[in-house]
């Protein structure tokens, strides 16, 4: 008898474990369904990072220079020079916008640095997309 009741809780434990796992939702024919995801643009990614972790808004304003140019200003600057803004954030481009500011923007560098190369794209994209 105790064999029997050992077997059952071994079986009852065993299904109650493999069953607490992630539920996925399946089509009629039994096959998962993922769940619908929000693609985001470069432009929208880009502006959820100027806005965000990227603390760009502190200093950066769409069409009036605040403590750094104008996004406006930067985009036509880098667009006229066919220069990269996302290599710049890496600290490996020169200023081209205002150089006397170069040395207040270098400590943003520890924040800008860390950003993926997609993010730095999508920032960029986000700058120009204001100067359309």
């Amino acid at each position: 008898m105790k064999k029997i009741t050992y077997t059952f809780l071994t079986v009852a434990c065993f299904f109650f474990l493999t069953s607490c796992g992630k539920k996925t939702e399946t089509d009629p024919m039994g096959n998962s369904v993922k769940e619908a995801t929000t693609v985001q643009t470069p432009e929208e990614l880009g502006k959820e990072i100027f806005e965000g972790k990227g603390t760009c808004a502190t200093c950066h304003k769409a069409d009036a220079k605040v403590i750094g140019p104008s996004l406006k200003e930067i985009s036509k600057i880098y667009k006229d020079k066919k220069a990269s803004i996302a290599l710049f954030l890496k600290g490996e481009g020169e200023p081209l916008v205002d150089p006397s500011q170069y040395e207040v923007m270098k400590a943003n560098f520890a924040i800008t640095k860390t950003l993926s190369d997609e993010e730095l794209d999508a920032l960029e994209v986000y700058i120009h997309s204001l100067n359309k």
